[in-house]
């Protein structure tokens, strides 16, 4: 393919790895920083393309949890999330399982109750206005502890919102060790939720096996290590549990040298279930068009392997079986008449 853009760009997808305040686009990050002129994040749109320049994966924590730090009331959170709907349907998105950290917004003094209200209004509004289905993955900051754990556990058992399907660890990988969390998440599976940790972004492959064994992950978030070690590729390709590969968020949080040098390759040469996924994706100056563009060229894929890419996530959510079939079958359509306009 000369330039995979523009099939991708009416492609119908998937996504499963998303954040939801990495989500925030320039334009609603200014908005929230004026609103809030005490945050060392700059009001100028174009100002925050420097600011979002990370040296390392500490930097680009410093960095996301200086945005989080805007999100302070109900109204910013329901904005927000209706605002990374929006910027999703232009990409054709159907479907996203998007990360919340609640957490990080109920210690900041917004009202879990209201929280949840919030989210959960722009979920349905997101889907009637906009065709974009919304489902929740709660996720633990690992960098905050036990103290996160427990309460994100109980913020999702007991206030548990419609759209939420599943239960995750993201933050920093070192130093923070994955079986530590294990009660949790053994809770939270307990109640009907998936496993989704984070695992292998930045630290090697036990860590993966950790996620695995510990946190029984029925998805790995990331996974990028995981080519390290030809005995977990095997693992993950014959127990068909997918990664969410995420390729321009692993180069700018320097967890790969170069593009070229993903082990995305091996992966799928290893039969492994991938997915493309955006992460943070304004953050990173990404889409998950470029996503899809960026796996197409490691790839080498040509439309009919770039749609069977996007089949991947929809095979790999948590979305019901008619749920997915719609989406396939309209990843299919897309693409055959597609073929027989060009």
């Amino acid at each position: 393919m000369t330039d995979p853009h523009p099939f991708i760009s009416g492609l119908p997808k998937a996504e499963l790895h998303v954040h939801h305040v990495g989500s925030a686009s320039p334009r609603i990050v200014s908005q929230l920083a004026a609103h809030h002129p005490d945050s060392k994040v700059p009001t100028d749109p174009e100002a925050l393309a420097d600011y979002f320049s990370f040296t390392d994966f500490a930097h680009f924590i410093d960095v996301y949890l200086s945005v989080v730090d805007l999100i302070r009331t109900p109204e910013d959170v329901r904005l927000l999330t209706f605002e990374v709907a929006r910027d999703m349907a232009r990409q054709n998105i159907r479907y996203a399982e998007l990360t919340v950290t609640p957490f990080s917004s109920t210690r900041r003094g917004i009202d879990e109750k209201a929280f949840m209200a919030a989210i959960e209004d722009a979920r349905k509004a997101a889907e009637a206005e906009l065709g974009v289905v919304l489902r929740w993955c709660f996720d633990i900051p690992g960098e905050a502890g036990l103290e996160a754990a427990e309460e994100t556990t109980r913020l999702a058992l007991d206030l548990r919102p419609e759209g939420l399907v599943s239960f995750g660890l993201g933050g920093p990988e070192i130093g923070v060790p994955r079986p530590q969390f294990k009660p949790y998440f053994d809770r939270a599976i307990a109640a009907g939720l998936h496993s989704v940790p984070h695992a292998g972004e930045t630290t090697g492959p036990q860590t993966v096996w950790d996620a695995l064994t510990e946190l029984r992950a029925e998805r790995i978030g990331h996974g990028t290590s995981a080519a390290q070690d030809p005995a977990l590729l095997a693992h993950l390709a014959e127990r068909r549990i997918p990664l969410e590969v995420c390729p321009t968020s692993n180069l700018a949080t320097r967890a790969v040298a170069d593009l070229d040098a993903h082990p995305v390759k091996e992966m799928v040469a290893a039969g492994v279930l991938v997915t493309i996924n955006s992460d943070d994706p304004p953050m990173f100056g990404t889409d998950l068009n470029s996503e899809y563009a960026v796996a197409a060229r490691l790839l080498g894929l040509d439309e009919r392997g770039i749609a069977d890419l996007a089949k991947n996530a929809v095979r790999a959510s948590f979305l019901d079986p008619a749920g997915k079939a719609r989406i396939s079958e309209e990843i299919d359509a897309y693409t055959t008449a597609w073929l027989a306009d060009h």
